[in-house]
Order: structure tokens, then sequence, then C-alpha cells
């Protein structure tokens, strides 16, 4: 019996051929459709068969599979053994071979995680050693009625290690050899290309995948096959775009073929685009590109702009291509019909690096339709530290949540994976510029022939894959490798030539020159490194004295031995690609990834894989708010919720800092604050907890990265408030707007004093409105330890955006007392939606007196997002919306289903 496009049903040996794949090409049954066969039900079993399960199906990984609460307790190194084993992955599959007698049948293997040995009837067909790279097999001579198909995969620790060693040999390393003995992790990461950070990061455990992440495929057809497709896009004159078209074919049988490509772009084109010139002339099979430019007048374009700045429109494209061999024309027997789909905008993208206001060095900024944008964001790490368990609603979720804080770019970091079609895609529609590193992080790499023939491969694929997006910004190289070197983190020092060579033959000779084949006119060159000086590396050949050079290029900045509620720590750099502070994620997040026995304050201990460990954390927390004593009963409590409050204030005055500076001499044109997420439940510099829920840094954020804002700066040296009024709207209503400033006692609610006057805002830029003297504010009555200021900026009484400074340490602060604080839950509503159902619960919060940072925490397993949190209460009463979604209307949802905290709550 026959199934779809030629299967055949379930067989003796219990196998089946799983589903029909007709997203990429179409499927059906016509003789000349190519066809895919998505390969399915999958056997793992380890090398001694001591470990086995059945019936599997892709994305698939050993922890996935045999471990899927690797992410609990002390799990990540209680069930390390599986990392340090070999695995087979079987599939046992039947094949119509007479269905499929003619043309060409390709196995395709879209990721294996990674060093791998492939066989198809016990016959080898190659073997794997990057998981970032598609790899195809031309199958047809090898399959039968019923097909045995094993993936050997090598354990990636011993894998890594054996090449080292063979380095060892030859008596060269590439450090570092392993990893800080904190993180609890592997040796050897950088001898593999896989996600760098699987055997273990400062945020994160060592889960050493090994398995097949992505989908295994037969392909069938005859000739050539649409794989890619990239669209460069650029203004030509005042009347038209011009669209520059690369199709890039897959072809087999290793002869040069014919084709006609038709473009069917129904909101751009009024008539169909038949490219028809291969109808004669030959397309070789060894580079198949079909390349051509086409026309678009201005008048049928909306323009792509970045989150904030506008509409995000995107066009869709769709080519159907024909291929055959010979150049008389179509044959009906030897011929492919394939297609793509993708979607464009238009918009163009500079990176501008122009001698600097300040006379030293360039400038360092993105301007987008040429307007000149200040870059806000974050940096995004993998979303699960297993590649096979990345999902969607993972991806969604947190790109949503950027959008929602007002970013406009995330920078994809170096040591995890190029995230997948839909990542890019939503980025596209929600307006997310990506600065997209390849990836290759904190560490040198060997480059031996081997080694770089997989590079290239890799960036190749890659780079043709993400290039068409218009949330592509840019392409950089490696994160942090070039300051890695010259600053000797690993010891390449006594090395320095040989390292410098090698830097230069990866990065120069092959990783640039594969990203330069797919450039863009609408995208900047790729840069080398970040941080990096960017063009000012050119004439030191990209390797700088110092690739942290405040006056070129992007920086990162960390400093853990100072206050970082203090502005004056902070550089006055150009862009600022990595900056941040660590906290805890909710006391309710770790009660849901420790089990009942485990202490709570050994596991924070166990996960915190930062080389000076909690320290940085405790002593920022003990500098303003009132840490309870280690034996205190609430420790732990106060220093999860603390931790929020000093990471989420100081990556709110440094990012403030940066945003003033945007039209001052220093020109600081971008700040991407490091991390968007987390990949488990541990101290990290996340903005959002594994579990998807925001910490108070995000609450924060969507309000010091709103378009319009109010920040004021202590200035130490004059003891005063630089108060900058930051617009990035291109046009603004000057009408009614006016600065309050309001002098609150910590003993009483509402303000007691307040002055005010008239501002303006300057459209895209800063308006330096004043500097008070804290001496003017702070008189009478009011002193630096019984006070606080706030500062709102309005529209007539209305708050547009409002910042608080407080003149003391809160620890130290006068009139904090008990606010009697009670809340009720006001109201309830559900709403159904395709999975699950959406509620909404009002709560509303009475004070007696201010209630400082006000934290609520909802104890239940949901996803849920607050209208505010961590907010400053000084009135009689306040509402506060949550949102979450669950498989149920949670209509008894009671006040024991809450937490919440304050300072108060924790003052001495």
């Amino acid at each position: 019996m026959k199934y779809g496009c030629g299967l055949l049903g379930n067989g003796t040996r219990g196998a089946v051929l799983v589903g029909l794949l007709c997203g990429l090409f179409v499927c059906g049954g016509q003789g000349d459709k190519v066809e895919v066969i998505e390969l399915g039900n999958w056997t793992i079993t380890n090398q001694n068969g001591s470990l086995t399960i059945s019936n599997q199906s892709l994305p698939l990984g050993i922890y996935s599979a045999f471990a899927p609460h690797v992410l609990d307790s002390f799990n990540d190194v209680g069930l390390r053994y599986l990392a340090y084993d070999n695995w087979t992955f079987y599939n046992f599959f039947q094949f119509d071979v007479h269905h499929f007698n003619r043309g060409h049948i390709n196995l395709t293997f879209h990721g294996i995680d990674t060093v791998a040995e492939i066989r198809l009837n016990h016959q080898l067909l190659g073997r794997t050693d990057n998981m970032f790279v598609r790899y195809s097999y031309e199958v047809s001579s090898l399959l039968q009625a019923e097909n045995s198909l094993e993936v050997e995969i090598q354990s990636p620790v011993v894998a890594a290690l054996a090449r080292a060693n063979a380095l060892k040999e030859h008596k060269k390393s590439v450090p570092p050899e392993c990893p800080n003995e904190r993180y609890h992790g592997e040796c050897h990461m950088n001898m593999l290309r896989k996600m760098q950070a699987s055997f273990s990061w400062d945020w994160g455990p060592a889960a050493p995948s090994a398995g097949i992440w992505k989908n295994v495929e037969l392909e069938i057809y005859e000739v050539a096959v649409i794989r890619e497709v990239d669209v460069d896009v650029s203004r030509i004159n005042g009347s038209h775009w011009n669209m520059h078209i690369r199709c890039y074919l897959d072809a087999v049988g290793g002869q040069n073929f014919n084709g006609r490509l038709v473009l069917y772009a129904v909101e751009l084109l009024d008539h169909p685009v038949v490219v028809d010139r291969y109808g004669i002339k030959n397309i070789s099979h060894l580079a198949p590109v079909i390349e051509f430019d086409q026309a678009v007048p201005i008048g049928k374009v909306v323009t792509w702009w970045p989150n904030g700045y506008g509409e995000q429109k995107l066009y869709p494209l769709h080519f159907t291509l024909k291929t055959w061999l010979g150049s008389d024309g179509l044959e009906d027997r030897s011929k492919t019909q394939s297609h793509k789909s993708v979607r464009v905008g238009f918009r163009t993208l500079e990176l501008v690096e122009d001698p600097a206001p300040d006379g030293v060095g360039n400038t360092f900024f993105f301007r987008v339709n040429g307007v000149e944008m200040f870059m806000k964001g974050s940096n995004y790490i993998p979303s699960h530290i297993l590649p096979e368990r990345q999902t969607k609603e993972q991806i969604a979720q947190l790109l949503r949540s950027a959008k929602e804080a007002h970013m406009n770019m995330i920078r994809v970091w170096g040591g995890g994976v190029y995230e997948s079609d839909y990542f890019y895609q939503l980025a596209d529609s929600l307006g997310l510029l990506i600065w997209q590193d390849m990836m290759f992080a904190c560490a040198m790499y060997p480059v031996g022939d081997v080694f770089l023939s997989s590079v290239r491969e890799e960036v190749r694929q890659n780079a043709i894959r993400l290039s068409h997006h218009p949330s592509v910004a840019i392409f950089v190289t490696n994160n942090e490798n070039e300051a890695a070197l010259v600053q000797n983190w690993y010891g390449t020092r006594v090395e320095r030539d040989r390292f410098e060579s090698e830097y230069r033959e990866l990065y120069l000779a092959n990783v640039i020159h594969e990203l330069k084949l797919v450039s863009h006119s609408a995208r900047p060159q790729p840069l080398v490194s970040s941080p990096s000086n960017g063009k000012a590396s050119e004439p030191d050949n990209y390797i700088s004295n110092n690739p942290q050079d405040n006056h070129n290029g992007d920086v990162h900045f960390y400093d853990y031995t100072k206050d970082g509620w203090d502005p004056d720590i902070f550089p006055r750099p150009r862009f600022v690609s990595e900056f941040g502070f660590q906290s805890f994620p909710g006391a309710y997040a770790w009660q849901r990834s420790k089990s009942d026995d485990d202490d709570l304050l050994a596991l924070i201990t166990h996960r915190q894989h930062h080389p000076l460990g909690n320290v940085p954390v405790i002593a920022l927390v003990e500098r303003h708010l009132p840490l309870p004593l280690p034996e205190d009963e609430n420790y732990a409590k106060a220093l999860i919720y603390f931790s929020q409050i000093a990471q989420a204030m100081a990556t709110k005055l440094e990012t403030e800092l940066y945003r003033s500076l945007r039209d001052t001499s220093h020109r600081t044109m971008g700040a991407l604050y490091w991390q968007l997420n987390d990949v488990w439940v541990a101290p990290s510099w996340s903005s959002i907890d594994f579990y998807g829920n925001w910490k108070l840094l995000h609450y924060w954020a969507r309000d010091f990265l709103a378009p319009i804002s109010i920040v004021a700066l202590y200035e130490k040296s004059t003891d005063s408030l630089n108060i900058s009024l930051i617009c990035d709207q291109l046009e603004v209503d000057p009408w009614k707007l006016n600065v309050v400033a309001n002098v609150h006692l910590w003993s009483q609610l509402l303000p007691r004093q307040s002055i005010s006057w008239e501002v303006a805002l300057r459209p895209n830029g800063v308006q330096y409105d004043k500097v008070i003297a804290i001496s003017d504010l702070l008189k009478g009555e009011f002193s630096k330890t019984n006070a606080f200021l706030e500062l709102q900026l309005r529209r007539e009484q209305n708050v547009i955006s409002r910042t608080h400074f407080f003149p003391s340490s809160i620890a130290a602060a006068v009139g904090i007392e008990d606010p009697r604080l009670e809340f009720e839950i006001a109201s309830r509503t559900c709403l159904n939606t395709t999975d699950v159902i959406r509620n909404s619960v009002s709560i509303s919060i009475h004070i007696k007196r201010p209630a400082v940072f006000v934290y609520l925490e909802l104890l239940k397993p949901y996803r849920y997002t607050l209208s505010e949190n961590g907010f400053m209460q000084t009135a009689p009463m306040h509402v506060v919306y949550l949102t979450f979604d669950a498989p149920l209307c949670a209509r008894l949802l009671r006040k024991s289903d809450l937490r919440v905290l304050t300072v108060n709550d924790f003052m001495r």
C-alpha cells in the first residue's frame, strides 16, 4: 500500500517513515515537483546498550531524551555522565524504490550536534564535525525497500579532549583549556564547532549536548532546487529601489544544467518577473547561483523601520524554479520544480564612523533610513541550553518582551547558536535590529585545514540564510577574542606572535572573507570583533593595543569593585555593546527548580559561576539596602529581592548615562545591556528569568528605555542633579511640557513640597535642561537622610516619565517604617484564546506610610506580567494589573498565591 508521495507503511521491522514536509519544497506526487520526506521515529542507545529509548521524534538530544530534569537541583553535575558516553541514533524506514526510480535523492541533516559518523544500510556516508552546518549526501544508489540509518555521535567531551591532545603532540595549545572551577564545566570547548556555552559559562551550566537538533529529510529531485534566497535592497535614485537577488541552488549529478526562474511579488510588481536567460546559458553545478536585479517604483514601497520609529512593512517574494538537463528545452522526465518564499523590508542602514566631535577618534552609530538612531537593547543568549529544546513560543515571548521594553536592537551573542529562521522572521516583524555575532567567543581557536574548511562552510551557509532579513544590521566575527588576546586573558603573551597570526588567519582570511561574499550595499561591512575599535583597527591589522578605546568602536564594561549606583564610575564611550550587573531570580523560580531537600543558599552558591562568587552582588546590596545577617531567617528572601533592586537601579543609571551622552562631545549612541534571558534558574545578569518571567530590571527597562524619558544624574563634585530630557521621537508636540520636582519624606505619604518649570523636548535628541544643587531642593526640614526626590516630566497634569533620586543609602534613611500594607484582589477576568486562557487580575494596594520598591510575585507555575513592579508607592492606594496565561480560568486565585515585599519589611 502506498501513502502520499510513494511511502510505504509499517513493515516487518515495525518502522515507519513519518510524514511529508511540504514547507521549503512542494509535495504532492507530481512528477516535476521536489518532494521532501521527513524522517521520524528514532531510537537512541548508548555505546554499551545499557540505555535505550525508542519512538522519539526530532529535534532530539541525549539530555532531552534521558534527563529532561537536568536543569533541576544539582543535576547539571549529577547527570554529567551522559555527556561522557557515545551514542547511536537509529532510524529504520521503508522506501518505495520503484516509485522513485529516476532522479536524485539527497539525505539532508540540517543539524547534527556534533562529531558523528553517518551510515545508511551499513555504508559510511560521511563524518560531521560542525553543529552549525547542513550536511547532504546523495543516496539514490544505497536506498532499499527497507533501510537502516545510523548516526553515531561521539561524546563531545571526549572528542574535544582528543583534538586538544592531538595539538599537544605537536607542542601546541589553544587556550583556554578549561573554564574557571566555579563553572563546574568541561574543558576544550574551542576544539569543537558546537554551542560554546554547552560546556558551561559564567551564567549557565555545562550540559554538553549530543543529538540531532534539526530535521533529517530525504529530498527527491532530478536536477537542482532553491536552497536559499538573498535580497540586497538599496535606493538607486529618487524614483526606484533596487532588489539585487541571488538564488542559491543545490545541485546533484555533477552536470551543468539549465533553468527558468519566476519571481512573484504581487504587492510590488504588476507582473511576474521571468529570468529565462539560463534556458540556453548553462548554470554551473559547482557554484549554482542565479543572480539578477529588479527595480521597484518607490511609490509601491512602505519603508521598514526599527521599533519605535515607524511601521515594519514586509513584502512577500515567491520564487519558482524549473531546472533541466540539456539546452534543448524542458523534458517531462528530466526536470525539477522547486519553490522558495521570503519576506523583505526596504530600508537603508549605515554604520557611521566619522571623525568625532571631541577631536579624538571616530563616531560609531547606526543611521537607518537617513535617521541617526540611538540603539537601545540587550544581549540574547540561546533560549535553552539544550539546542533541541528551543521553541517558537520561548523565542516569541523573549523578543516580544524586548519590543515591549522599547528596545530596537538585540545582539545575538557569539557563544550560542545561529538562531532559527523563525527568530529572524519575528525580529523583522517586531522591528528589532540584530547585531549578529558569528559563533566564536572568549577563546583562541585552532587553525588547521580541516577546522578552517568547516568554519568556511559554517559561515557561508548561515550568512546566506540570514542575509535577506531587514533586521540583520551587522555581522561580527567574534565575541571578545581580540581583547582576550591583547589583554592576555588566557596566557597568550608567551606565544603572542603565533596567536596573532592564527587570529588573523581565522577571522580575516576565512570568516570575513566568507561574509564579504554576501555583503549588502544596505548593510555595513562586518566587524572583526566586539569590543573593537571599528574602523580605527584597520591600521593595526585588526589587533589593537587597546580594543576597549572609548574613542572608537564599541566597548564592553564591567566593574564590580565600585558602587554601581554612582554614574561617575561608568565610561564615556561611543557605543556600549555589553554592560550589566548580576541578580538572582525570584524565590518562586528557585522553588520550582530545586528539590524539596535542597538547601536554597547552597544551590544558589552552586549555580553562581562568577569567579568572584556572590561577593559583587552582596557588596552592591550592602551599600544601599538593609540586608539581614546570613544567620537571620529572612536572609535568603532579602538577598534575592534586594539583588533585583540593586541590579535594576545600577543598570538604569548606567543606561541613562549613556543615553544622556548622545548629543555631547562623547557622542555615545548605543547601550545594549548584558543580558536579556536565562538558560536556567541561577545568578546571572538577565532581565528575564528562565521561565520567561520579568525580573525587576525588565520592568524598569520598560521605563528607562522609553522613547521619552527624564534623567536625573547625580554629580558628586558639585553635589547637584544634572537633568536631561531624552526624546527618540522624530516629531514631538512642544505644548505645555513641564518638569515637577517633588520632595518626599520617608515618613509621610504624598509630596511635602514641589517646584515646577516649563521645558522643551528636542526631537531625536537630548535636551540638557538644567543642573540643580541638592541644597536648593532639600532645605529646612528636608535632609539627605529623611527625604528623597521624585522628578516627573509632564504634559499638563499627565505624567510622561518619572525618576527618583535617593540622596543617602536607603539602609541609612531616617523615617522608613512599616507601611501597614494591605492588598486585595479587586477583579478577575478571563479570555479564551486558541490554546490557553488569558487571566487578568487587578490588585489594589493600600498603605499608611511610603512603601519602598513594592515587589509582587505570582506563586503559580505560570508566565506572568505586571503593569509595574519594584515601584515607589507614596499614595494611599495604588492598583497593579496582573496578566497570566493558564489552562483554566483562575477565578479562585487567592491572596496567598501572591507574595508582596517592600524594603520596609527589612529595615532594622
